[in-house]
């Protein structure tokens, strides 16, 4: 609790959290980077279950999305760690925002694991079983990333 309440209480993180214009832009970018990464993480695994993107292979539309999964994955990262730092002492202790931490990596893993993949089962006339069950599980994880950081701040908000 102490490291939350030295980056709570940074002149940066103070200056940036109580201007609205500023947390606004962070608020922005947070958004975008998610768009970015689970909207093309998202196209790929429906790619790899068969239902979307038919006209590139799956190694293809990986290739594709890859740049711009990353970058948005370190926009919302980044962003969410300054959002983070201004509310660090409340949310650091929530088990919720544990939670959401913990399934946004596991998410990051699954993703990785299928652009990673995806070029080997292009060799397979359709995707493996194997490689639709992990496509699946990432859409499902982040999913399930978006479900729980719409709960965050309504539960910090009871605490």
């Amino acid at each position: 609790m102490s490291f939350a309440r030295w980056l709570e209480h940074l002149p940066w993180v103070v200056e940036l959290t109580g201007d609205a214009v500023q947390i606004s832009i962070v608020w922005l970018f947070h958004f975008l980077g998610f768009f970015l990464a689970v909207g093309t993480t998202a196209i790929l695994d429906l790619r790899v279950l068969g239902l979307a993107g038919r006209r590139l292979t799956i190694g293809q539309l990986a290739k594709q999305f890859s740049p711009w999964t990353w970058v948005g994955l370190v926009l919302a990262a980044v962003s969410g760690f300054l959002m983070f730092a201004g509310y660090a002492v409340q949310e650091y202790p929530a088990p919720i925002f544990r939670a959401k931490v913990l399934l946004f990596f596991i998410a990051i893993l699954f993703g990785y694991l299928v652009q990673r993949n995806a070029s080997k089962w292009d060799r397979f006339p359709s995707a493996p079983a194997g490689a639709k069950l992990l496509a699946l599980c990432s859409l499902l994880l982040w999913i399930g990333v978006i479900l729980i950081s719409v709960e965050v701040p309504a539960f910090i908000a009871c605490i």
